[in-house]
């Protein structure tokens, strides 16, 4: 476990817990940071974390986890399983396919929720769309790089995510998910190609409905030959 006197802080501004205090004051305690990973890429689910931090017990260099290493991301995973409460929600790729990317991250974050140990009496969601919670929230735009609680949920959802991929990557090899945890990195455009598309590849995102389409084209040229 790292203190905050000897956890070097990312550079420039860094998360704070003013915006828990001031929902503190109106709500009570305790408050939960809610965010999401896995919005973008073309395969995989989508990984919501929430996190009710104690206080007096905040893990030291918290950040935005796109600011942090792999390593990095890694070790405050440990401490935040360790010293506060933690909850996680997850919408498949069939969900994002039936219900849109949106509608599937607003249920993994009221998943999150649901998961925790304890309700929270308020919370805080990253970005500008709030889920449906049994609890008061406020919407924070950035807010991962605003709220210690948002950064947080940020790097549990990061973290979670980052090993569901790795260990679909085994499944699957040649994809590159290993690396590109599914986004559209030209590595994995050309597996679309070459290999084809598998049953977690997110059908209703454009790139990989183009490579359905693209497949179903060459199956009737080669098999109705003009």
């Amino acid at each position: 476990m790292r203190s905050r006197s000897d956890s070097k802080r990312q550079a420039g501004a860094v998360p704070t817990f003013d915006a828990e205090a001031g929902l503190i004051a109106r709500f009570g305690m305790p408050v939960a940071g809610i965010d999401e990973a896995g919005r973008g890429p073309w395969a995989g689910p989508v990984v919501a974390a929430a996190v009710i931090l104690i206080p007096e017990r905040i893990p030291a260099g918290l950040n935005d986890s796109k600011k942090l290493s792999a390593n990095l991301r890694e070790a405050l995973y440990s401490d935040i399983v360790e010293q506060a409460s933690v909850g996680v929600g997850i919408a498949d790729v069939a969900l994002i396919d039936a219900r849109n990317i949106l509608q599937a991250t607003l249920f993994a974050m009221r998943s999150a929720v649901v998961d925790l140990d304890e309700k929270p009496a308020c919370a805080l969601v990253d970005g500008n769309s709030c889920p449906d919670l049994p609890c008061p929230a406020e919407t924070l735009i950035k807010g991962d790089a605003r709220s210690l609680s948002i950064a947080a949920a940020s790097i549990i959802a990061k973290v979670t995510r980052d090993r569901m991929m790795a260990a679909l990557a085994r499944e699957h090899p040649g994809y590159g998910w290993e690396r590109n945890k599914g986004y559209g990195t030209r590595e994995h455009a050309q597996a679309l190609q070459q290999i084809g598309v598998t049953r977690h590849h997110r059908r209703s995102f454009a790139p990989v409905r183009a490579a359905l389409e693209e497949l179903d084209h060459d199956h009737l040229r080669w098999n109705h030959p003009r």
